[in-house]
C-alpha cells in the first residue's frame, strides 16, 4: 500500500512540478519562454513554465496546421496546385515565386494563406474555429493577419490538445487532407523517430514577439506532443525553438 502510494505521490509530482533539466535548457541559453511535452495518453508530462503554457497567445504560422485543413476542405488549394506569385518582393526570399501547397506550409509563406483567407472568408473561419474548438475562437479583426496580430490566442495546451486531435484524425476534414497534411508537416526524421511540426514567430506592434515550435514525434518509444514557446528580441533567436525542443526530447529519451 506504502508502495502504491509513493508511487501516485510522484507521478503527481511529474505531472505537475517544473522540469528541471529543461529549465537548464532555457537557463544556458539565457532565454524565456516555455516548453510542455506529454505523451499521447497524457501518462508522462514535462512542463517548464507552467503559468505560461496556460497563457492564451498568438498562434502566428503554427495556425497554417488548421489553416492548411481549411484550405483543403474549402477547395482553395491542393497537393498540385501552383499558387502564382504576384510579383510583389517581400522580406523572405523564399516567398518571392510560385508555391505548392508544400512549400508554403514550409517557408511560411505569408502572403499564400493571406489569398487563401480572401476566398474563405470570417464567416467560415469562425465556424472552424468554433468546430475545431481552437483557442479563443475569435477570427477577427483582420481577417488576413488575426492569426498573426489580431485577436486569435492559443495556449500550449491548447496546442497539445489540438494535436492529438490530429494525431488521431479525430478532426471535422476528410481523411486524405488530414493524410496530406501530416506528410507536409513531416520537420525531421532520425534513425528511431519522425517529427511532424510547424513553427511561428509573433512580432505584433508594441507588443511582445515570441516564437513557437509545436507538433509531435512518433519514436520508438512511443508519441509525444511538445510546444515550444520562446521570448524572442531578435531574428538570431529563433533557431532555438527547435534546438531546445530537441534537446528536451533527447534528455527524456524520446529520441537518440
Amino acid at each position: 500500500m506504502f508502495q502504491k502510494l509513493l508511487l501516485i505521490i510522484g507521478l503527481v509530482g511529474s505531472l505537475c512540478s517544473e522540469d528541471v533539466s529543461i529549465a537548464k535548457l532555457f537557463e544556458n541559453e539565457t532565454i524565456k519562454g516555455l516548453m510542455l511535452i506529454e505523451s499521447l495518453d497524457g501518462s508522462e508530462q514535462y512542463v517548464y513554465n507552467e503559468e505560461r503554457a496556460k497563457m492564451p497567445l498568438l498562434p502566428a504560422s503554427t495556425f497554417k496546421i488548421p489553416n492548411t485543413l481549411i484550405a483543403l476542405q474549402e477547395g482553395v488549394v491542393d497537393e498540385n496546385s501552383t499558387i502564382k506569385w504576384d510579383g510583389v518582393e517581400r522580406s523572405v526570399r523564399a516567398w518571392n515565386q510560385d508555391q505548392t501547397l508544400k512549400s508554403a506550409f514550409k517557408s511560411s509563406c505569408v502572403w499564400c494563406y493571406q489569398l487563401f483567407a480572401r476566398t474563405i472568408g470570417v464567416e467560415k473561419y469562425n465556424d472552424y474555429l468554433t468546430k475545431l474548438h481552437y483557442g479563443n475562437e475569435k477570427a477577427t479583426p483582420d481577417l488576413e493577419r488575426f492569426w498573426l496580430d489580431g485577436e486569435l490566442r492559443i495556449s500550449a495546451y491548447e496546442q497539445i490538445a489540438f494535436l492529438k486531435k490530429l494525431y488521431l484524425s479525430d478532426l471535422p476534414f476528410k481523411a486524405e487532407h488530414i493524410d496530406l497534411l501530416k506528410t507536409i508537416m513531416i520537420d525531421e526524421q532520425g534513425k528511431n523517430y519522425t517529427i511532424r511540426a510547424k513553427t511561428g514567430w509573433a512580432i505584433p506592434k508594441d507588443a511582445e514577439h515570441h516564437g513557437w515550435y509545436v507538433g509531435y514525434v512518433e519514436s520508438s518509444r512511443g508519441v509525444y506532443f511538445f510546444a515550444t514557446n520562446l521570448i524572442t528580441s531578435s531574428f538570431d533567436e529563433l533557431p532555438l525553438r527547435k534546438l531546445l525542443t530537441l534537446e528536451a526530447l533527447k534528455s527524456k529519451g524520446i529520441i537518440e
